[in-house]
């Protein structure tokens, strides 16, 4: 499948989906993208910019959302315009895929609303390339009905993008047995963000261990994931959203370095 000029499954190398988890404002995001920009061409890796106008999936209505669609989109549509890169962000609302379409280059389908019907068919009309990310709910086997629910709605260029499965309360588990069941379907990406994350496990908001990301990570691209999606901060430890489970670009930068070593280690096998 393809987001832009970004080609992922079949034999592509590793890609990389990296930016911030929600946009704060125009200056942050685009310093984040220009970061994320310079560690992947520093490693040679294909690279998709992500980042959400909306968190809409919060746990307190107090917790901190974004700048909203319409900012939002300005503001994407001016990190594109300056650095040339492929936007991938989240739509909430059938109504919102034509919108976000016109300036996103993938439409991304949160955890949580993985098998709402329409907001699947929305997306799908658009024609852009689209990633479902598996509900955290959801056995790897049922990523199939999701992706094919997209593919009957006209999607060509689906993606799917793994980020665990509920392990009791507050917690996440990586099943690496169930990647190649969802790989077999459409392309896979792993989560390593929000794979790290405790979901609810605060007060009123989630918490996560972010010495988690880069071991999680590197399991996955040896289990041989397709793509790794991976959040930075500019200070994560004062980031009002997810902040416990996001990298700082130096630690993305080490990062993207080990995986390109175990992919290229794995060759064609990987």
């Amino acid at each position: 499948m393809r987001i832009s000029d970004v080609c992922l499954g079949s034999g592509e190398p590793l890609a990389l989906v990296s930016g911030v988890n929600v946009i704060e404002s125009f200056e942050e995001t685009l310093e984040i993208a220009h970061a994320v920009q310079g560690v992947a061409e520093r490693h040679g890796v294909p690279v998709v910019f992500k980042a959400s106008f909306d968190k809409a999936n919060r746990t307190s209505r107090h917790s901190f959302r974004g700048v909203g669609l319409d900012e939002g989109l300005h503001i994407l549509a001016r990190v594109k315009r300056e650095t040339g890169l492929p936007i991938l962000t989240d739509v909430h609302e059938p109504g919102q895929a034509k919108l976000v379409a016109e300036v996103a280059d993938c439409l991304q389908i949160p955890a949580f609303l993985a098998r709402q019907t329409d907001l699947v068919a929305a997306c799908a009309a658009t024609g852009r390339a689209i990633n479902v990310k598996k509900a955290q709910f959801m056995a790897p086997a049922d990523a199939l009905f999701a992706v094919e629910k997209a593919r009957s709605f006209g999607a060509e260029n689906v993606l799917v993008t793994d980020r665990g499965s509920m392990f009791g309360y507050n917690d996440l588990i990586v099943d690496l047995r169930g990647f190649a069941q969802m790989r077999s379907v459409a392309p896979l990406c792993f989560d390593a963000t929000h794979a790290a994350q405790h979901p609810g496990g605060g007060d009123a908001v989630s918490t996560g261990d972010r010495e988690s990301v880069a071991p999680l990570a590197r399991a996955a691209v040896a289990a041989g994931v397709d793509a790794l999606f991976v959040e930075v901060h500019t200070d994560p430890s004062h980031a009002p959203c997810d902040g416990q489970c996001q990298i700082r670009i130096e630690d993305l930068d080490r990062l993207v370095g080990e995986v390109c070593a175990i992919a290229e280690a794995l060759g064609a096998g990987r």
